[in-house]
């Protein structure tokens, strides 16, 4: 029996791959085969994520995907962070419910069109969960449209080129309990979308292809963009997380230190709901935060008596609560997240930085016997992480 002739359909997705591989094998930072390596398995969770979103682009029955996550990782993503995303259009209406959790905010983000290699997109409309009207079982309801005369409480419109919807979930505690959300498009909801033929099957292939190459491009511009040109083993005032949301400041920087270097880090304890620190590769995306103390909260960090926050980036362990480990690399990102601020942050609620030797770090730590680790306590603090982790994800 003859075969009916197939289609290349997946071909425009293996080119993209292979432009992909030499992307990440020719990128400019690479120094060994650790750095090569990494590139390599970031690549790979990309591949998985671009299927992921090519499959979601249809947008008459939208649905939350995971936008960047552990094993899928962009952007310099926050691990305390759970990121979501749906597509949506502007002329249309959604409705998304959910249960707020008792994690540390909940925010919304409309983005007009994706993140692109050149230029940062503008929020139609960015916001948490302070705008919402929540039930006391914690239930919410909201609406995303067009303009209408009597919208009603917990409506937000959708302005022109409104092409997506995020969602971020920020957690304190890793065993904070997590909410639920979920999104219908009002006209479709009860019907279901049609089955796709050969042809959009094909295309979804084709989309997969070019969100890949966007991915890979953007992310090797951001650290560019906004750390590199800044002076090495520093990091910036607080100021407005650009392209994020309006109640995010960030401060941020990179680093370069020897093995035997240290980076101390003080910064006041902040009022803000949420503040965060974590170390990123020049990949642009967060080091193991898992099995490796690679980022610290001001929940989970040690607060010495004088209300100030003091960690040390280092290769070699300080023996102290606030270690930040670089897991070997040499060169990498550095920030700070403030989230759910009410006021705007200055220099005074910002970092102070020095390089220091490692052998050098008891003496310039005001409260060192107090911030001292056993070698079981901090495999205690790995421990919780992991647990913490795997609770959050599933939970």
């Amino acid at each position: 029996m003859t075969q009916p002739f197939a289609p290349d359909v997946t071909g425009p997705f293996r080119e993209a791959i292979a432009e992909a591989e030499k992307m990440i094998a020719g990128a400019e930072f690479i120094q060994n085969d650790q750095d090569l390596a990494e590139g390599f398995d970031y690549l790979a969770g990309s591949i998985k994520a671009s299927l992921q979103m090519a499959w979601a682009h249809a947008k008459s029955h939208p649905y939350l995907v995971t936008s960047t996550g552990p094993y899928a990782k962009m952007g310099l993503d926050n691990p305390d962070t759970l990121y979501y995303h749906a597509n949506v259009v502007p002329d249309a209406e959604y409705r998304i419910t959910g249960t707020r959790g008792d994690t540390a905010d909940l925010s919304f983000q409309v983005l007009k069109g994706d993140y692109t290699s050149t230029n940062v997109p503008g929020g139609d409309d960015a916001f948490d969960d302070r705008r919402l009207k929540i039930e006391a079982d914690g239930s919410f309801e909201l609406r995303f449209g067009p303009p209408k005369s009597d919208p009603g409480p917990n409506y937000f419109v959708l302005g022109e080129g409104s092409s997506m919807l995020a969602v971020r979930e920020v957690y304190n505690n890793w065993e904070q309990r997590k909410g639920s959300i979920q999104i219908e498009r009002v006209d479709t909801v009860g019907t279901a979308p049609e089955e796709p033929d050969l042809a959009q099957i094909t295309r979804r292939y084709q989309i997969a292809g070019k969100m890949l190459l966007s991915r890979i491009n953007t992310w090797f511009n951001f650290p560019k963009w906004f750390y590199l040109d800044l002076p090495v083993n520093t990091l910036t005032e607080p100021r407005l997380t650009p392209g994020g949301l309006s109640t995010q400041f960030s401060s941020v920087g990179h680093y370069q230190l020897a093995d035997n270097e240290a980076m101390l880090i003080t910064v006041p304890k902040s009022d803000a709901p949420y503040q965060g620190f974590q170390l990123g590769s020049l990949w642009y995306i967060s080091l193991d935060y898992v099995n490796h103390q690679t980022s610290l909260n001001a929940a989970q960090a040690q607060v010495d008596p004088d209300g100030m926050i003091r960690l040390v980036v280092s290769a070699q362990n300080p023996g102290i609560a606030n270690w930040i480990e670089t897991t070997g690399r040499q060169r990498g990102i550095a920030q700070f997240r403030w989230q759910r601020v009410d006021r705007t942050l200055t220099a005074s609620d910002g970092p102070s930085v020095a390089i220091i030797d490692i052998a050098d770090v008891p003496a310039h730590l005001p409260y060192h016997e107090s911030n001292v680790v056993t070698d079981d306590e901090w495999k205690a603090r790995i421990a919780e992480r992991q647990r913490g982790f795997g609770q959050r994800m599933l939970g």
